[in-house]
């Protein structure tokens, strides 16, 4: 028998499933993604549809593709088809920037801007699937993105 840093014979808990920071993660993204779903099929989105319409709700003037892609951590060879997608569904226009035609702007068509008010209570409806109250859910973003900012750094 030997004995690990933990002090147990033969046994490694540090690498058993259970005990591993990135399984937890990705399960609860997994299920968290999955709790969305139907909340959002009544709006007609997907899930990264979704998160790219919150991107542009937030904006006051048309946001570069680039931009958008910075904020949520995507390509633009990713985000160029779900972009395209919300074009055809009527909720965002992509124009070339007239400053530099190297750049595409999006915007918000009425619809889109419409859709906003919709959504209002995706979040409440999304934090009661979990089983968690809003001060709970805003505890849990401040720490995952703590982690998220220390991992984008290191």
């Amino acid at each position: 028998m030997t004995c690990n840093v933990y002090g147990m014979a033969d046994r490694l808990p540090q690498l058993e499933l259970g005990n591993q920071l990135c399984f937890a993660l990705y399960s609860a993204s997994r299920y968290a993604i999955r709790a969305y779903g139907p909340v959002l099929a009544e709006l007609g989105l997907t899930y990264p549809q979704y998160l790219t319409m919150l991107v542009l709700w937030e904006a006051q003037e048309p946001r570069t593709v680039g931009d958008i892609g910075a904020s949520l951590h995507l390509d633009s060879g990713t985000l160029t088809p779900l972009l395209k997608r919300l074009e055809d569904l009527g909720l965002a226009d992509r124009t070339r920037d007239p400053a530099d035609e190297r750049r595409v702007l999006v915007s918000l068509t009425e619809q889109g801007k419409a859709l906003r008010a919709q959504a209002a209570d995706v979040p409440q409806r999304v934090f009661q699937r979990y089983g968690i109250d809003i001060p709970t859910a805003l505890r849990l973003i401040g720490e995952l993105t703590t982690i998220v900012d220390s991992l984008r750094t290191a």
